[in-house]
């Protein structure tokens, strides 16, 4: 797949990646950004995955939540822009979904594991990527405790895991300690709004040409 750079002043948006562990407060940054900054005109790309749903989650909002045979046909058929097993089942991102949103103009938020996000980084010149980490490791086993929707089995998986994530970081764009929630959407906002002034983004408007 060719490299797209995305454009924002052009009509086109952006493609943001947030990674980081499990419990390091992707998906929380995640909604607080989508709820309230409306002028960063962001939308969040909803991921299919293999997983059951947790308690709360909702097919189409939360998730796709596809059969291993459904996710296996949709890779046959290339319809992800990258996908992943990840804790025994696999994760997606549902190619066309994400390219009509940009050329609509959206700034699209992926919530992507870091594999996902350094093949991403590949396909799309300009994409920006965010990494999520907690102070320490102890806060990471104790956040994933304290959500109860994992057994300890499932969380010592997860730290585990948290190891391999750590070795993606100079993949990164930006690194971010989530220690206070309020400050790291802050500074993802200001991450944003930056990247939006990129002059690599800029495109003259017709009355400055000669």
């Amino acid at each position: 797949m060719p490299k797209t750079r995305m454009n924002s002043e052009s009509g086109k948006g952006m493609l943001i990646l947030i990674s980081g562990p499990s419990g390091s407060g992707k998906g929380t940054v995640c909604k607080l950004l989508l709820d309230n900054n409306p002028d960063l005109n962001l939308t969040l790309s909803i991921s299919a995955t293999t997983r059951p749903p947790r308690a709360g989650e909702i097919d189409s909002r939360d998730y796709f939540f596809l059969s291993e045979k459904e996710f296996q046909t949709r890779i046959d058929k290339g319809d992800f822009l990258e996908w992943a097993p990840i804790y025994g089942y696999h994760y997606g991102t549902p190619l066309s979904n994400v390219l009509q949103l940009i050329e609509q103009g959206k700034n699209v938020i992926l919530e992507i594991d870091v594999q996902g996000g350094v093949s991403v980084k590949k396909k799309f010149a300009g994409s920006v990527l965010i990494f999520l980490l907690t102070p320490s490791r102890e806060i990471l086993y104790k956040r994933l405790a304290e959500r109860k929707t994992e057994s300890q089995q499932e969380i010592d998986k997860r730290i585990m895991w948290a190891d391999t994530e750590l070795g993606y970081i100079s993949s990164y764009d930006y690194v971010l300690i989530n220690d206070n929630l309020e400050e790291t959407v802050a500074r993802v906002r200001s991450i944003i709004m930056a990247e939006q002034s990129r002059s690599s983004r800029f495109k003259l408007a017709d009355c400055w040409k000669q």
